[in-house]
């Protein structure tokens, strides 16, 4: 393959290469057949699915089905393309990839895209017929180019400007005016369209359709006016518009976020992990002068088999690369005086630090508690539970209150290939889509393929139901009776019954407690023994946090910070966390921050609860350190350093390190290599107890609150990344037609929502999607203007489930 065909790694089919077959599959020495001959060979059956082909004169073996295109790669014979990408249907738009292919009835030129290989077939890609045919594609698609090389974002890993210069004709004989259009054009707020570069290969519109589900872009008018573009009325406002950018073979598409900022000469790259969410993507970071300019989905593979991202990346993902070099970035060790947060040096700060946790360990090691992790490697986790270990610290959680209990981790745990192979998956949980977008990619593609069947609970509807099997929404609160009366039902346990069981569960609704999760997946899992499940938990290496020993001991989250309401704690320590701003009683979190004696804040950005702190320790962020981390189904991948730390920022472990050392224990570590090394036998703490659901009292508000995550919000590290923070929604709430019309409220006025804990105003807006007696909000929206509240002023924590009603504002 040419390295420069995709920013993606193609990875073509990860076909072993098949077995000989005849005579040589048998290799039979004559001493075996001596009765006391034990060491000889086993006899090797042949394989059904190999075939034997000719490949510029050289016998290969290729499996039945291959395209001959991926067979030629496998066995070192490229073959230039524009069109064919592995991930996507093959379409032969391009004809780039013509060869001489015989199947008996002599050579004929055939887009190698599109013949699947055959016994006996012979291939020639280095004849003069086909030379001479790809020298005239190339000239054909040059016709209009505009050849703009030196202003082009993709010069220097353009495939079609690698390809011109080894297997084009060298010369243009076209001397006419060539097609001109306006550019470039924005078709998002993340992406430009240059039409008059574009070679018409459908790449983007068959990724737009096929892979993604969101047809925005796709071919208009005719002839040599066909062109790509969007719908007139509606931008390109897919989750993964960047994947487009990144499997253009031109500089058609760009992405705002990098456009002009670096040539490809010029960046430096590594392979790493995505910590955005939970599904961890392969990525390349690219940087240049030490600044990170990128992301690129990688599609590669590892000794747990290939990329569970194929190669793509959602585009908070992708483009959130911006947060590490944010304005919002701490650089030195701050501590609050009468001045308020005043910097300090780090030997100060330690010192601080070391005395509160030292003074609060002296009253009770339940003094002190320990929320978030998550966003730290499973190093940083593991150093930081192994202090809360020395110190007797239980209080304790990787999660932030959104999550569900972690004794989740304990059930038969499923892969992301496990699931898109099972006859039946069981979705209880968010939308994937919102929440962990490539997930919501690979559970698409095998509804689609037909290869298995979702069945889902939500409430709200997701990114799945129109293609779900069978959707049932209901209730907040109802949850586990409805998955119950469900399971009963006989089509329903047949399918349950038809093959391999998947239970894809996390928390749908911040609204809700997330122990009636657990519950749900309890009654699939008794239905039907042999499923497994995956946790979607979302943040970023939770799973890793949790196994590495940051799970509670005795009390999640919910409980320490109610607390420290309570004036139970005198040193809270947050790891990354931000209550202020992501748990879902926002309440609670203010009482909690308040009645804490003092708080240590450890993080890469100055966060709402930052700037609540008594103590702020600058962190490393991803980029900035390595280690590894951990996504749902288990899997450890590493993540790598590409630039210097901001300022003097210290990785979360050193910090954990330095502050046992001062406190007297030894962890039995001493820098990340043991922690790497320690990381595959950690154990994660099991709880004393399991949250249980709690009872739904009588409410006297008659509509029952759904809170669920968008993709843009107003998290930090969405909000320190420009081309990000504009496209969160903003707050509102979403009501069903006919309960808005009964309040005569018009879908976009200003309406009051109250429940037991007090009310915010917030824009209405009409949603059929909506069961009556629901209303809909999404969690952490920010109206910059103050006019808007937030939806978590009116959520209680405590409350198994909560009720608002809607009052029209005079």
């Amino acid at each position: 393959m040419s390295p420069n065909d995709d920013a993606v790694n193609d990875a073509t089919d990860t076909t072993d290469d098949a077995a000989p077959s005849g005579d040589e599959a048998v290799m039979v020495d004559d001493a075996a057949t001596d009765a006391d001959a034990v060491d000889s060979e086993p006899v090797v059956a042949p394989d059904p699915d190999a075939v034997t082909i000719t490949i510029n004169g050289r016998e290969v073996s290729a499996r039945r089905g291959e395209l001959v295109i991926s067979a030629a790669e496998r066995n070192d014979a490229y073959i230039p393309r524009f069109c064919y990408h592995p991930r996507m249907s093959s379409v032969g738009m391009c004809r780039q990839c013509l060869v001489e292919i015989d199947t008996g009835r002599g050579p004929m030129l055939q887009p190698s895209c599109m013949v699947p290989v055959s016994d006996g077939m012979v291939v020639d890609t280095e004849s003069d017929t086909s030379k001479r045919a790809q020298e005239g594609i190339l000239e054909l698609l040059l016709a209009n180019h505009p050849l703009d090389c030196p202003v082009c974002d993709k010069g220097g890993e353009c495939p079609l400007q690698d390809q011109a210069f080894s297997h084009g004709p060298g010369e243009s004989r076209y001397v006419e005016e060539k097609r001109h259009y306006e550019k470039p054009i924005p078709i998002s707020d993340l992406v430009f369209l240059d039409r008059e570069r574009c070679i018409l290969c459908d790449r983007c519109t068959r990724f737009a359709d096929e892979v993604a589900g969101d047809a925005l872009i796709h071919f208009m008018d005719r002839g040599n006016a066909t062109q790509v573009n969007t719908y007139p009325d509606e931008p390109f406002s897919s989750y993964f518009s960047g994947n487009t950018v990144q499997i253009c073979p031109v500089g058609a598409l760009t992405a705002s976020p990098y456009r002009f900022k670096a040539r490809p000469w010029d960046l430096e790259q590594v392979e790493s992990t995505c910590t955005t969410c939970s599904v961890g993507c392969r990525t390349s970071v690219h940087s240049s002068r030490d600044r990170v300019l990128r992301f690129q989905g990688l599609d590669v593979s590892d000794d747990r088999g290939e990329a569970v991202n194929h190669g793509w990346l959602c585009d908070r993902g992708r483009f959130n690369f911006e947060s590490v070099h944010a304005d919002s970035r701490l650089g030195e060790p701050l501590v609050r005086t009468d001045a308020g947060l005043t910097a300090t040096t780090w030997s100060s700060a330690m010192s601080i630090t070391a005395d509160l946790l030292g003074s609060a360990l002296a009253a009770g090691s339940d003094s002190v508690g320990i929320i978030g992790g998550a966003r730290g490697t499973n190093e940083d986790a593991l150093a930081w539970a192994r202090l809360a270990d020395a110190c007797g610290v239980g209080r304790r959680d990787a999660q932030v209150g959104d999550g569900i209990p972690a004794e989740i981790l304990d059930l038969p745990r499923a892969s992301v290939d496990d699931a898109c192979a099972a006859t039946t998956i069981v979705l209880i949980g968010p939308d994937l889509k919102q929440e962990l977008p490539v997930l919501h990619l690979r559970l698409r593609a095998a509804v689609e393929s037909g290869r298995t069947k979702v069945i889902e609970f939500t409430p709200t509807g997701s990114g799945l139901t129109a293609t779900a099997w069978r959707s049932q929404q209901y209730v907040p609160g109802a949850l586990v009776d409805t998955v119950r009366q469900s399971l009963a039902d006989g089509d329903m346990a047949a399918q349950l019954a038809a093959g391999p069981v998947v239970v894809v569960a996390g928390r749908s609704n911040l609204a809700e407690q997330g122990a009636a999760v657990l519950d749900a997946v309890e009654a699939v899992v008794a239905a039907a023994p042999q499923a497994t499940v995956l946790p979607v938990l979302r943040r970023g290496n939770v799973i890793g946090a949790l196994e590495a020993g940051l799970a509670p001991v005795s009390g999640d989250t919910d409980a320490i910070l109610r607390a420290a309401a309570d004036g139970q704690i005198k040193v809270l320590v947050l790891l990354g966390a931000d209550p202020l701003r992501d748990h879902p009683d926002a309440q609670l979190a203010r009482r909690a921050l308040a009645g804490a004696e003092r708080v240590i804040s450890i993080d890469g950005h100055m966060s709402l609860s930052s700037r609540a702190a008594d103590v702020v320790l600058p962190a490393a962020v991803m980029g900035e350190k390595a280690g590894t981390t951990t996504n749902i189904e288990g899997r450890t991948t590493p993540v790598e350093q590409k630039v210097t730390v901001h300022g003097t920022a210290r990785p979360d472990w050193m910090i954990a390190l330095e502050l046992a050392q001062r406190l007297g224990h030894d962890l039995g570590v001493s820098d990340l290599k043991d922690l790497t090394a320690a990381v595959p036998h950690a154990e994660r703490h099991r709880s004393d107890r399991v949250p249980a659901a709690s009872a739904i009292p009588p409410s006297n508000y008659e509509l029952r609150l759904i809170v669920s995550r968008t993709l843009y919000d107003a998290a930090v590290l969405t909000a320190a990344s420009p081309s990000l923070a504009e496209l969160a929604a903003g707050p509102g709430i979403s009501v069903h037609p006919a309960d808005l019309d009964a309040l005569g409220v018009p879908s976009g006025d200003e309406i009051r929502v109250v429940g037991p804990r007090g009310s915010v105003m917030l824009p209405a807006c009409a949603d059929d999607r909506l069961r009556r007696g629901t209303v809909w909000a999404a969690f952490n929206q920010v109206d910059p203007s103050g006019v808007h509240g937030d939806i978590r002023d009116v959520i209680d924590a405590s409350a198994a489930v909560n009720d608002v009603r809607l009052e029209v504002v005079s």
